[in-house]
């Protein structure tokens, strides 16, 4: 991480528009009103011309690198984030910043590594925006796009997204450092919608008005689920034998 260095006498001088220049390679998103709402939040103190004009030091465009980096890859608040600079000013080193990212819940997992019932059972609220899943998965946004577009990715009506496309976006990532694309992952897409067609069909008529026959359903289909994994792996494994 680099350091934020301290005013010198002798640095340059820049306006904010050559300020601008010099972050927007590395911020996209920087703007005029934002560095002034920095300011105005006590971030960074640029200097004042006596007609009241803005001159930022090298040390001062390095402290809004630093303020940018941590609001936009470790997600601190401006809070923590003056206590930082406030640690710099004093000559200490600032904490280094646990990632900010969402936990997965713990799957259940079964004999071979298969996913147990349990596993099929889970609900989490996990909700992550558009810009945390590419993060958090380590995708781009053509590769999310693609994932969309053949139906392996859905948004939520929020536009969020949760665990499930959290772990297929990672999946996806991995398959494509092996030459395989979202576009030949559609037959995983129709399978699964096979699956869950004749799953449907078995459980449905078990399901009843109260509440007893719904969670005895719902515990079916978490059964069904997992053996149907099972069978998938297992076939999948015998063919490679074959190879």
């Amino acid at each position: 991480m680099a350091a934020v260095v301290a005013r010198d006498a002798g640095d340059s001088r820049y306006n904010i528009g050559q300020v601008l220049e010099r972050l927007r390679t590395d911020f996209e998103d920087i703007s005029i009103p934002k560095i002034r709402f920095l300011e105005s939040e006590g971030l960074i103190k640029p200097e004042r011309t006596p007609s009241g004009y803005r001159k930022f030091s090298d040390a001062d465009i390095e402290r809004l690198r630093y303020i940018l980096r941590m609001q936009r890859d470790h997600y601190l608040p401006h809070k923590v984030i003056r206590e930082h600079l406030d640690a710099i000013d004093r000559g200490l080193e600032p904490p280094s910043p646990e990632p900010v990212v969402p936990t997965v819940p713990t799957v259940a997992i079964g004999a071979d590594g298969l996913p147990a019932p349990e596993s099929f059972r889970r609900t989490d609220r996990l909700r992550l925006s558009r810009k945390e899943l590419i993060k958090v998965a380590g995708i781009d946004e053509t590769l999310l796009g693609e994932l969309e577009g053949f139906g392996l990715i859905t948004a939520s009506a929020t536009g969020h997204y949760d665990t499930d496309a959290l772990v297929i976006a990672q999946t996806a990532r991995e398959l494509a450092d092996y030459g395989i694309e979202p576009r030949h992952l559609r037959a995983y897409r129709a399978a699964a919608d096979r699956e869950v067609g004749l799953i449907q069909q078995v459980v449905t008529p078990r399901r009843g008005r109260d509440a007893g026959a719904s969670a005895r359903a719902d515990e079916t289909v978490s059964e069904i689920a997992a053996l149907s994994v099972r069978l998938h792996a297992t076939l999948v494994k015998a063919g490679l034998r074959k190879l």
